[in-house]
């Protein structure tokens, strides 16, 4: 069993967050972090990814965006990455986590784009998608 899942995006404060919370709902007892390839270090959620989110019934109010590292990648089982572009710059950053890195939309073949600073309705449309991915992973993890 995938007991430790880490969720990557780019800066740590729209998607990550967002997919962090949902899976954590979705698959209770594993541990589930996320980071960012140059996250917004020490910032919380943006605000329309706070209020999709409360919308949908989380909190994600005391998320604060942290960098990836070494470390994070090391303990994480599976790593979920938004678009492929992330896969490669985290397989080329930390080769040996290559065989652990997965999109969120791998098996619907989805990337889920990075709705910073655009509009809510963007961050609703990421919402739904990332809703998507976490159900198709957790139903996949649940086999595991």
């Amino acid at each position: 069993m995938m007991e430790s899942i880490l969720i990557v995006c780019e800066g740590n404060i729209c998607r990550s967050p967002m997919a962090e919370a949902m899976l954590r709902q979705a698959m209770p007892g594993r541990r589930v972090a996320s980071a960012g390839l140059n996250a917004l270090v020490g910032l919380p959620a943006a605000p329309y990814t706070q209020d999709v989110m409360q919308m949908r019934g989380f909190d994600v109010s005391t998320h604060r965006a942290q960098q990836i590292s070494r470390s994070l990648c090391t303990d994480a089982e599976l790593i979920l990455v938004m678009d492929r572009r992330q896969r490669t710059s985290l397989e080329n950053q930390f080769p040996f986590v290559r065989g652990r890195v997965f999109r969120l939309g791998e098996y619907t073949d989805f990337d889920v784009h990075d709705p910073y600073r655009q509009p809510r309705f963007v961050f609703e449309r990421c919402a739904r998608l990332i809703e998507l991915g976490v159900s198709e992973w957790s139903k996949r993890l649940r086999i595991v």
